[in-house]
């Protein structure tokens, strides 16, 4: 869906967003679609409305002898026929591209957004959250918008046999004008259970994702300490609770469904009993009540209709929030009001805090400890400095640099960062043109034998989280992974902490001439990279 040629329009979302407001802001977004949608809706509804009606005067045309009326009635009711399959064709194109739009784009809303919350993501939410989102959360606002076109057509068409009724005989009209609105009214105290259901049972969803994340991303320690039984017992629980809550709303569902057949046909009996003692009467004829007997019948589509809009929108709202939810967290790093560009060139990096200066062009090893991981995280702005204090990039205090040209030019890897399912050619940044290539980048983190190895070498088709190769081998890979980006200034923490002293002194020196002339701090305690440094920080003091 993310990669689909249907053209999402960019959503301009209020700044106190709600879900309804949400919603609306999509349907804004596509008012031509929501129009076809409307108008093939009423066009493929009309025509089962005023079916009735021509059958009618088709039935006083037999009564009457007139051939020729008899002929001109049923042409009139295929023409209908016609009228209704073409339609119906064009409302299923609309109503599809609906469902389209609302769930495509609410992925790519909560994607982009959750892509630039970094970070603050694993902090504010719940992986199960997320994953409701975008697997179940989507498909409930997309059946909100796939609706809108049957549910207009449905109350035109209502209208209009109402009218049609109310001038052949006012009491019928009325009985039906009044009947169908109070049926569908009768309804309305089953929808607030049926919404709290579905939020209970969207929160009960949500928990059931989430351990059933963490199951998976823990499989191999379980199995290392033996507890797979007893997590599958727990996601067996937690399934069993989803399926509970499942079934109030299903039992909520079908009293809905009940109440949509029951109350409009209390409306169609009350019609049929009417118009049979008019017909007894002499006040209307056999085909009037024919016609308002089909009529009558017809209006179960409306309620029914109606039912469906009202329960696809209780879904939707509760989907909605959610979303809204997700769409309220802000990132932990401010963007620049008015950003200022980095020079080019060399940049040095300087941090007040702690007085750590990393010289342009040279490679610099930071021997601090504990503090160090602070002081890497501050540099690269992944947290802000403290008050009064600041972190300067060629100059630039990095808080007023745009974030994007920031990340693209200062580069921070660590041990903790992710690998995710796929090839893992695809994995490895791409070199940039002119600069470091990917062999050179896996030669200098010494991976090259990682990917002889592997048989289809770096086309080779990796797990989440890199689960086919060991630690030692995952650190290597991250490490080329990072050279490979060639950035004008690299940070490392502990590149080499899982690599044997053998491995990691050619790593060590593989490194430095692979980035001679570009910036590099590394934060490690390791000799053997102090011994290949050209600056060594310790305690705030410089040794050359």
């Amino acid at each position: 869906m993310l990669s689909a040629p249907y053209p999402f329009p960019d959503l301009r979302l209020p700044e106190r967003l709600t879900a309804g407001r949400l919603l609306l802001s999509m349907l804004r977004a596509r008012p031509w679609l929501v129009a076809v949608a409307a108008v093939t809706g009423t066009l493929w509804t009309l025509p089962s409305a005023l079916l009735p009606l021509v059958v009618g005067r088709g039935v006083d045309a037999i009564a009457a002898g007139d051939t020729g009326a008899l002929w001109k009635w049923a042409l009139v009711a295929a023409g209908l026929g016609v009228v209704q399959a073409g339609f119906g064709t064009w409302l299923h194109f609309a109503s599809y591209g609906l469902w389209i739009h609302g769930a495509g784009s609410t992925q790519r809303l909560v994607t982009s957004h959750t892509t630039r919350l970094g970070a603050v993501l694993r902090e504010a939410t719940t992986t199960g959250n997320v994953v409701a989102v975008t697997s179940s959360d989507i498909n409930w606002i997309g059946n909100t918008f796939e609706v809108i076109g049957r549910t207009v057509g449905s109350v035109v068409a209502f209208v209009v046999v109402g009218v049609a009724m109310l001038s052949s005989s006012p009491l019928l009209g009325v009985v039906a004008l009044v009947g169908v609105p109070l049926a569908v009214l009768g309804i309305g105290p089953l929808l607030r259970p049926l919404q709290k259901r579905k939020a209970v049972q969207r929160e009960n969803l949500s928990e059931v994702n989430a351990l059933g994340a963490d199951i998976v991303s823990g499989l191999r320690i379980l199995r290392g300490v033996g507890g797979e039984r007893r997590f599958l017992q727990r996601f067996r629980t937690a399934s069993q609770v989803v399926r509970r809550s499942g079934v109030e709303v299903g039992r909520s569902e079908a009293w809905l469904a009940a109440a949509a057949i029951v109350l409009p046909g209390l409306v169609t009996v009350a019609i049929t009993w009417l118009g049979a003692r008019l017909a007894l009467d002499g006040t209307i004829g056999v085909g009037e009540l024919v016609a308002f007997y089909g009529v009558s019948a017809f209006l179960v589509v409306p309620v029914d209709t109606a039912t469906e809009a009202v329960s696809s929108l209780s879904s939707g709202t509760v989907a909605a929030r959610k979303v809204c939810g997700l769409l309220a967290l802000r990132p932990k790093l401010a963007e620049p009001a008015s950003p200022v560009p980095l020079p080019e060139g060399r940049l040095d990096l300087v941090d007040t805090e702690s007085g750590v200066r990393a010289a342009p062009g040279r490679l610099t090893v930071v021997d601090l400890g504990a503090e160090a991981e602070a002081i890497a995280e501050r540099m690269a702005r992944f947290t802000d400095a403290g008050e009064g204090e600041r972190v300067l990039v060629g100059g630039v205090p990095a808080d007023q640099v745009a974030l994007a040209e920031l990340r693209a030019r200062v580069v921070f890897a660590h041990n903790q960062d992710i690998w995710f399912s796929g090839v893992l050619r695809d994995q490895l940044a791409p070199a940039r043109p002119g600069g470091v290539g990917l062999t050179e980048a896996l030669y200098a983190a010494d991976a090259d034998d990682i990917i002889e190895a592997l048989p289809e070498g770096v086309d080779e088709l990796i797990g989440e989280r890199g689960r086919e190769v060991s630690g030692g081998q995952r650190q290597r890979l991250s490490l080329a992974r990072a050279l490979a980006v060639d950035a004008d200034v690299l940070l490392l923490d502990e590149p080499t902490s899982a690599v044997d002293a053998h491995t990691e002194a050619r790593i060590t020196e593989r490194v430095a001439e692979l980035r001679r002339g570009r910036t590099t701090v590394v934060f490690s305690q390791s000799p053997l990279w102090i011994h290949v440094a050209d600056e060594v920080v310790r305690a705030k003091a410089v040794t050359v």
